[in-house]
């Protein structure tokens, strides 16, 4: 998953850093491959301090992806700090680069997830590659059933989406990826 979203990066990084003439020359590339381990890096902070919601809230479209979303601004911030530190940046340019291109990556990214004609990514390897350890795939799971109800996830008509409604879906509808990817309207 890394790989697909340094190519997302580089190809939205070409306003936001290389025809910047605040990142200078030299740094491009750099830039590019920092911004693409912060907004992963960041993805993996989120869901480990418990932002599951907010995750879930990115990827089915229940939040614009903009400089107004919170997962977007959490990046943002991390990224700005990053670049000055780094590349020895102003703050201003630092978040003028951040603010212009983590949007643009995280929408390309969910749109990509949510297309059933682009394999590129998938929800499931994108939440099984941020949510690493089992206590983070659980939290997510807890979101998951919070919200599952919301998308018709109750598979056995118990009143509540659990591993039971999981194995229903997993056998009949395409494995762990099925039911992820029906959380999220694929």
């Amino acid at each position: 998953m890394f790989e697909q979203l340094t190519q997302l990066v580089q190809q939205y990084g070409g306003d936001a850093v290389v025809n910047n003439s605040a990142v200078p020359n030299e740094h491009n590339e750099a830039v590019i491959a920092e911004t693409g381990n912060s907004i992963f890096a960041g993805l993996q902070k989120i869901a480990s301090e418990g932002g599951a919601e907010q995750l879930a809230g990115l990827f089915n479209g229940s939040t614009p992806i903009d400089n107004s979303n919170p997962v977007v601004q959490q990046i943002t911030q991390q990224l700005t700090g990053s670049l000055g530190e780094k590349f020895g940046l102003s703050n201003a340019d630092s978040s003028g680069v951040a603010s212009s291109i983590i949007p643009k990556v995280l929408n390309s990214l969910v749109n990509k997830a949510k297309d059933p004609n682009d394999s590129s990514f998938q929800i499931s390897d994108i939440i099984g590659a941020i949510a690493g350890n089992s206590g983070q795939a659980s939290g997510i799971m807890d979101t998951i059933s919070k919200y599952g109800m919301q998308f018709g996830l109750d598979q056995n008509a118990d009143g509540k989406v659990d591993v039971a409604d999981v194995m229903v879906i997993t056998k009949s509808k395409g494995g762990i990826s099925g039911f992820i990817g029906k959380l999220f309207g694929r």
